[in-house]
Formats: structure tokens, C-alpha cells, sequence
């Protein structure tokens, strides 16, 4: 080793650095909220919702408002009693500022402020503040708005009045860095499933959701609370009692309230166990110490009653809780006063005495609950003796077909092509839809790291087959043989797998949809590690082909399509702005990608707003929340844009109305706009929220963008033609327009239009590729949708077809 590598690594007190603040947060994101992926970005909103449904848990709110905005920010307003705004005497700044700049500082260390709290490290709001672009942060209470804004964890204004209310609760709205996060927008349908449950478990508090970009929205409020929760879940299996067992109690010491507990359960025709599991409203997703007394308890009580009741005189082999279990659908969940998780993302419950605290009432509550009802019982514990019945076929099956080699991994299936190498880090198998595909994936396969096994037809559905069955499946046999884990609790070992990517290629028709669902039904319900190490995975072939003349090109979806087309456009091109700059490729492409964007933007505002009054706004920069500070700046701005709208349509027949009013909440004024242009009635509100909100924001910032990079009009010369184009739309269109002549653009519907050489350069080879990972991302949703897509009740099924229906895009049959 030379003396220059020595000092290279050489370890001193200057390479220990100290991170100040919020400072920590930026730099290690993933201690604080898990990933700077997907999970990471929505985990920010929860942090903020989880400290309004505290409040709730307290009795001072009943309501939460989150709203998804079009730049991609998000706010969420309570009706609780709002952060404290007085001098923090400590820190000699308001209590808000604390909150949201200051780590570990909170109201939820005592038990004064909290009756319970999902919030124990005084972490949340803090780092949602640290991890965003821009923060902001609205106070209602004692008849004053305050407010103070923040831009990546700094205050950038200080706490103010902005003026007055009579309403109370706290708002907050911020836009997440993109700095830190690898994708910035938000999924309704992944936020909607954690409010829905946040509205089961705290039954009485009403949560609505809207999504700004689609004007879509949804409202969640529960009555019933964990039974409605477990109504939900069993909607799409058949129960095997018609009510749901409810067991609440509470726990006190000196007159106040340290514990609760509430567990719904319900028996089904399924055979899967779905147990969810929750503390302070925190989903624990891998379980803990009230989910291990639950099950103790359950076990304990099923067995003696079983065995009281003489079912199981004829029964030698007796019954294990994954019997009492199966088809079981049930929510355990538990308030305490100091519960301690593991790590800030809380997936696990540690406390010992609450196992022995759940396990004590449940086994009581249980005991009367089984006594009172016998018929019930009945049913249940014959449900019981079938699955202990069919565990022991099961395990029978599989001693029988070792002794077969059926399932003796030292062969592989005679029509499975495997690859060269053994090492699983480089392995690679595709499950291929049927033996004719499966022949062009052959030819098309890397023979080194390729392995390819044709699926002959559909395959068992194992949401509607107990395990013996499922082993009877020729296919499914050849499947678990080329994998190499073996099968079942005793027998499956994850780190026998001969393929670190498993990857379904089927065809996007109908039929290749459902045999896709059929494989990740049977991977999701027998071998969820498979999904869970992040080894499975969906092949995605290209969307379009491009071909003309001898070029032909493959495209994956329609940014890439509209990139290609501007590039083709503008190779026989040559184009000016209004300055006499010319615009190369390059600079074409920036201008199209944020026009579009622009547009999209555009699009979304204008539902709510006229878009030529939004588009005049966006044009003025000088235009802002000051404007609307007096009666004469509003009265300008009603009549600038007035004045503006007749001007552009002269000659037409529209009608534009403007009124003036004071809005005390905000100490502005507001101006509103009735209009009806080109036979379009539109109501435009001009107010202080639209200059703090996103959507002015962001169309300002890519507005900004483009002017930077061109102004319209364009000049345009083709050979010998020339030409002059209005404005960026006019531009957009001519230069795809272009790259279409003489061009054919085919959509593909799926593998089965492609030979060998097309299927390996779009589908199989490394360096071309695009692959899906399956990934669970909200364990319980996914086991419902299966359950409904895939279980035995017809009813939910039609439901969830006729509800989606209108949202597919592309249906090919």
C-alpha cells in the first residue's frame, strides 16, 4: 500500500461533521420517513394528517380536509385547535416555528395535551418542513389567521396576523423537494386507502380528500367505526356469520384514560387469514406484541371450546392457530400512552404488557362471546376442522410427490429452456404465456442469464383452491420446480431461489392480463417474499413503432413518441423565434417538453377558473396577493381584465361580469368573475389563497421557463418554403405534423405481434428494456383486490368492473 492510498483514507476529527437542525434531515431522509421513493413521499402527508387525527383522538376535531394542488403540493386543514402561536419561553420564537423547524419538539412528550398519540418523537411536522421545496403554515384560533411561510425547513417570514376568523384548526401546505425526492407526484388512490382507514379507526371524524389535477374526490366518514372496517374487508369473500364479533375495552389508573382496545372479527368462506393491526392509528404492518395476544388468546379459546364441543372426537390430529386462522378477517387495534415502536416509520409494536393486556380481554370477551352464540361456533369450528383436514392432505401431497420427484428441484421441467449461469444474482427467468410465445422467447433469450418456462394456458386460481388442490396443478408444479424454494410454511426457503428476477411476459389482450393476474395472485398469496425482496417483475414492451421507409424504431410510451416525432419534424427544418434566434433539436425539445407541461397545467387550473383570465394573470408578474391588498387595486385589476377579455374577442358575442368584495379571513379583497366565452358559463374567483396556491405558481415558474427559451411568433423555412407560426401550439403541431408524413406510427397490443429479433430488442435485452417491479405497497389493499378479483363472490366483482370501468384507457380484446 503506497503513503498516497494511506492519507487518502486516512480517519480524524475533521471528518466527523455535526449537523445542525433540519440539516440532518436533508442529508439522511430515509431515517426519517423510510425511502425518498413513493412510500417516502406520501409517508409526509401522513405525518401531517396522523397530528390532525391526534386532535381527534382528544374530541377537538371532526374534521380533515387534504387537498392534492396542480403544481403537486399538498395541504391538509383540521377544525382543531390550532398549533399554539404564543413565545415559546425556550426558544424565544413563536411555538408554530418550533413545531416546524425545531427536531423533537412537540405537545405529545406529556400526557396533557395528547390523551394518546401516534406522533411520540416530535419528529413530523419538522421533517415534512425540512424535506419541501416550499412550507407553509396557517393558524386559526382566537379570532386571528396567523400564518408564517418556510422554504426547505427556514423560516422565510416571520409569524404573522393576516387576519380574522371565527373558524379554529391548523393548515398546512407544502411541496416536496425535488432535490430529495426521486418522484414528486402524489397517488390519489394510495393516499384515499390511508385516509379510508384513518376514518374506520376513528369513527364520527370526517376526512375528505380532493385531487386538483382531476377534480376528483372522495369523502370518508364511518359511523360504525372497526365494524364498518371489517364490513369493508369482508365485502368480497363470503361470511361465515352474518355480524361481526366486537370486543372494546378501556383501561384507567387514577381517574384517567391510558388505554384502549378495540377487535373486530369475522369468519369467512375463504382461505386466507387477513389480520390487520393497529396502535394510536399507526398501521403496524409487521404485527406485534397486541397482534401476538390477539392470536394467543384466539387459539387458547377456539381449542377448548373445539374440544368441548366432542368435533373433534373423530379428529386425532388435532388443530394449530393457521386452522383457527384461516379465513379469518379481523382488526386489532390499541391506544395506548407510550407505545414503543420500532424506528420513526413504526411497523412494530414492542410493548410486553400490552400482549398480556390484550391476551386477558380478548380471552374473556371471546369466552362469553363463543357461550351466547353457539350456532355460530358450530360453523366455525367446522370451518376450522376442514382447514386442519386439508392441511394434513396437504402435507401428505407433498410427502407424495417428493417420493414422485414432482417437486425434487435436482430436474427442471422437460419445456423449460434454462440459462448457463447458477449464480441467482444473474439469473433471469420469464414465465411466458403459452408453448408459442414461450418458442420465440427461446430464440429471442440471452442463452448465459436467460431461462425461459412456457405456461401452457391458465393457471389454477389460488384464491379458490386450498393448498392440496393447488399442488395437484401440473403447472403450478412445474412453476414451484423451475423456482427452486420449495412450497409452504414448513417447506419454502427464499434463499433456494435460482432466479433473482422472475419476470411475467404475457400479452397485453385480455387473456394475458387475466393469466398475469393468475400469477401474481399465486405469488402474492403462497410465496409474498418473492414480491417482498423486490424479485418479481412485469415485462413492458414498447407502446409504438415508428417506421419509415428502411428506419424503423420502437418507442415506449407517448413522451417518448412526441420526442421522436419533434425530432424527425425538425430535422428538415429550420425555425426562429420572435428575436431571430434559431431554435436547434435541442432547444425545440425543452420548448415542447415544458409547452406541455404548460398545457397540462393549464388544462387542470381551468376547470375552476376561465383560462384566458388565468393565462392574463400568469402574463403579469407584477400581479400578486398585494394587488387585491386595497379596494383600488382590486377595482384596476376587475377592469385591466375586463378590458382584456373584450379586446381579444371583439366582434364576438360573450358576456364578462366582474364584482368587488373584502374578505376578513385574509384582510384582502377578492374579485369574481362571471363569464361565458365561446358558450362556456364560467364563475373565475380572484383571491389571496390563488397567488399562495399552486397552480399560479407553477404555471409562472414553466411560463418563465419558456420565454427563456423562445418567444412566439415563429418563422419557419422548409427548402425553399417559408412560413410564419402564432404562437407555441401553432409551433407544437407543425413540427409533429411533420414528423409524421409519410410515416406509419403502429400501437402494439402486445408480445404476440412481435417475431424473436423484435421481441429480444424491445423486451429482453438489458440495455433496452423497461421491466415493471411488483411491489406491495399497502399490504392489506392488496389482499382485498385479490379477494374481489379473484374470490368466489360474484357481487363484489361486478361492483369493482362497474366502477372502473369508465377509467380504462386502453381495452384490447
Amino acid at each position: 500500500m503506497s503513503t498516497t492510498e494511506v492519507q487518502s483514507n486516512e480517519y480524524s476529527a475533521d471528518n466527523i461533521q455535526v449537523l445542525e437542525g433540519l440539516e440532518a434531515v436533508r442529508k439522511r431522509p430515509g431515517m426519517y420517513i423510510g425511502s425518498t421513493g413513493l412510500d417516502g413521499l406520501h409517508h409526509l402527508v401522513y405525518e401531517i394528517v396522523d397530528n390532525s387525527i391526534d386532535e381527534a383522538m382528544g374530541g377537538h376535531c371532526d374534521r380533515i380536509e387534504v387537498a392534492i394542488h396542480m403544481d403537486g403540493s399538498v395541504s391538509i386543514r383540521d377544525n382543531g385547535r390550532g398549533i399554539p402561536v404564543t413565545q415559546h419561553a425556550k426558544e424565544q420564537r413563536s411555538a408554530v416555528e418550533v413545531v416546524m423547524t425545531v427536531l423533537h419538539a412537540g405537545g405529545k412528550f406529556d400526557d396533557k395535551a395528547f390523551a394518546f398519540s401516534g406522533g411520540l418523537h416530535g419528529v413530523g411536522a419538522s421533517v415534512v418542513n425540512a424535506l419541501s421545496e416550499w412550507c407553509f403554515v396557517e393558524v386559526r384560533r382566537e379570532g386571528h389567521l396567523h400564518k408564517q411561510s418556510y422554504g426547505r425547513g427556514q423560516p422565510t417570514s416571520p409569524l404573522e396576523i393576516v387576519g380574522t376568523t371565527d373558524d379554529h384548526g391548523t393548515h398546512t401546505c407544502f411541496k416536496p423537494d425535488p432535490e430529495i425526492f426521486q418522484e414528486t407526484n402524489f397517488v390519489f388512490d394510495t393516499l384515499g386507502k390511508r385516509l379510508r382507514e384513518l376514518a374506520f379507526l376513528n369513527k364520527g371524524v370526517r376526512i375528505h380528500l380532493k385531487d386538483e389535477r382531476s377534480d376528483r374526490e372522495e369523502e370518508y366518514f364511518f359511523e360504525g367505526g372497526l365494524v364498518s372496517f371489517c364490513e369493508h374487508l369482508v365485502k368480497s369473500r363470503t361470511p361465515l356469520h352474518p355480524n361481526p364479533l366486537y370486543i372494546a375495552s378501556s383501561q384507567e389508573e387514577d381517574g384517567r384514560l391510558v388505554g384502549q382496545i378495540e377487535v373486530v372479527l369475522q369468519w369467512t368462506e375463504a382461505y386466507n387469514e387477513s389480520l390487520f393491526s393497529y396502535v394510536n392509528n399507526i398501521h403496524t404492518v409487521e404485527g406485534g406484541t397486541h397482534l401476538t395476544g390477539l392470536k394467543t388468546s384466539l387459539t387458547r379459546v377456539v381449542n377448548t371450546f373445539a374440544e368441548s364441543s366432542g368435533m373433534l372426537k373423530n379428529f386425532k390430529d388435532g388443530i394449530t392457530g393457521d386452522d383457527i386462522r384461516e379465513g379469518l378477517v379481523g382488526v386489532c387495534a390499541v391506544r395506548v400512552k407510550n407505545p414503543e415502536f420500532q424506528g420513526q416509520t413504526k411497523t412494530k409494536l414492542g410493548n410486553p404488557e400490552v400482549r398480556s393486556w390484550v391476551e386477558s380481554i380478548v380471552s374473556e370477551k371471546l369466552t362469553d362471546y363463543f357461550a351466547e352464540n353457539p350456532d355460530m361456533l358450530k360453523k366455525v369450528i367446522q370451518k376450522i376442522i376442514e382447514a386442519a383436514r386439508a392441511r394434513v392432505a396437504a402435507r401428505k401431497a407433498r410427502e407424495l410427490t417428493r417420493r414422485k420427484s414432482a417437486l425434487d428441484f435436482a430436474g427442471l421441467p422437460g419445456k423449460m429452456a434454462d440459462c448457463q449461469s447458477k449464480d441467482p444474482e444473474k439469473s433471469e427467468l420469464f414465465l411466458v404465456e403459452g408453448d408459442s410465445a414461450g418458442g420465440s422467447a427461446k430464440q429471442a433469450r440471452d442463452r448465459a442469464t436467460q431461462a425461459v418456462l412456457p405456461l401452457r394456458g391458465k393457471i389454477l386460481n389460488v384464491e379458490k383452491a386450498r393448498f392440496d388442490k393447488m399442488l395437484s396443478s401440473q403447472e403450478i408444479k412445474l412453476l414451484i420446480k423451475a423456482l427452486g424454494t420449495g412450497i409452504g410454511r414448513e417447506d419454502f426457503d427464499i434463499s433456494k431461489i435460482r432466479y433473482h428476477k422472475i419476470i411475467i411476459m404475457t400479452d397485453a389482450d385480455v387473456d394475458g392480463a387475466h393469466i398475469r393476474t393468475l400469477l401474481l395472485t399465486f405469488f402474492f398469496r403462497q410465496m409474498p417474499q418473492v414480491i417482498e425482496k423486490g424479485f418479481l417483475y412485469i415485462a413492458q414492451p414498447p407502446l409504438f413503432k415508428y417506421k419509415k421507409g428502411k428506419i424503423e424504431r420502437y418507442l415506449k410510451d407517448d413522451r417518448e413518441l412526441l420526442q421522436f416525432l419533434s425530432d424527425v419534424g425538425m430535422s428538415h427544418l429550420e425555425i426562429k423565434d420572435s428575436n431571430e434566434k434559431n431554435l436547434d433539436k435541442a432547444l425545440i425539445s425543452g420548448l415542447l417538453t415544458r409547452f406541455e407541461k404548460y398545457e397540462s397545467v393549464l388544462e387542470m387550473a381551468s376547470r375552476r377558473r376561465a383560462q384566458e383570465i388565468l393565462e392574463y394573470i400568469v402574463g403579469h408578474d407584477e400581479i400578486d396577493a398585494s394587488t387585491l391588498a386595497s379596494d383600488e387595486g382590486a377595482e384596476k385589476l376587475k377592469d385591466d381584465i375586463i378590458a382584456y377579455l373584450e379586446k381579444k374577442h371583439e366582434g364576438e358575442r360573450i358576456y364578462v361580469e366582474g364584482t368587488v368584495a373584502f374578505d376578513e379571513e385574509y384582510s384582502r379583497y377578492r374579485v369574481v368573475f362571471d363569464t361565458r366565452i365561446a358558450d362556456v358559463p364560467k364563475r373565475s374567483v380572484i383571491d389571496a389563497p390563488l397567488f399562495a396556491g399552486g397552480e399560479i405558481l407553477e404555471l409562472r415558474r414553466i411560463h418563465k421557463q419558456i420565454n427563456e427559451i423562445a418567444q412566439s411568433p415563429f418563422s419557419y423555412t422548409k427548402g425553399e418554403e417559408a412560413g410564419s407560426l402564432p404562437s407555441m401550439l401553432a409551433l407544437k403541431e407543425f413540427i409533429l405534423e411533420e414528423g409524421r408524413k409519410g410515416a406509419y406510427v403502429q400501437r402494439y397490443k402486445g408480445l404476440g405481434e412481435m417475431n424473436p429479433d423484435q421481441l429480444a430488442e424491445t423486451t429482453m435485452e438489458l440495455e433496452k428494456r423497461n421491466l415493471l417491479r411488483v411491489e406491495i405497497e399497502d399490504a392489506m389493499n392488496a389482499d382485498q383486490l385479490f379477494s374481489t378479483l379473484m374470490g368466489d363472490d360474484v357481487e363484489p366483482r361486478r361492483d369493482f368492473i362497474q366502477s372502473n370501468a369508465l377509467n380504462v384507457k386502453n381495452l384490447d380484446a
